[in-house]
């Protein structure tokens, strides 16, 4: 009996991605694990400080952005032999989502990227750091190291 049997990808599309998706496949191969995908566009409109929000994300830019995060999702989960069926585009909070469907889908394993970072940015938000303390199973939090 292997350790793991259902392990999510948490996918955000940096050029970094390909590193994280590699390991949550070389995982799902050791432990003959079902391998998710989930990517989270998160629902922040554009602002600016002095005039409050001039582009919320809602019509047809949300649309658009939605079209196109599915095609790169599309695209990372074949290059991971990832089915259809095991793939999940959201909107809204990345670590609450991720957490969500982590849930409802009995996932015991969570893959995210993790650039380690201090001070500021880490006060600002952590996906990673965000997943790791509300998840109800592991998470493997791959370093990426920034160029």
């Amino acid at each position: 009996m292997s350790c793991y049997q259902h392990i999510l990808l948490a996918a955000d599309f940096t050029e970094h991605g390909k590193k994280v998706a590699d390991k949550a496949k070389q995982l799902a191969k050791l432990h003959q694990a079902r391998l998710s995908i989930i990517h989270v566009m998160d629902n922040i409109p554009i602002t600016d400080a002095i005039y409050g929000p001039i582009i919320p994300f809602d019509g047809d830019l949300t649309e658009q952005l939605m079209v196109a995060a599915k095609k790169q999702l599309a695209k990372m989960a074949a290059d991971s032999d990832i089915l259809e069926t095991n793939q999940y585009m959201e909107l809204g909070s990345p670590k609450r989502k991720i957490v969500k469907i982590a849930k409802e889908q009995n996932v015991d394993l969570i893959v995210v990227g993790s650039h380690g970072r201090h001070g500021l940015a880490l006060l600002l938000g952590s996906t990673a750091n965000g997943v790791l303390h509300h998840a109800a199973c592991d998470v493997l939090a791959v370093r990426l190291k920034n160029d």
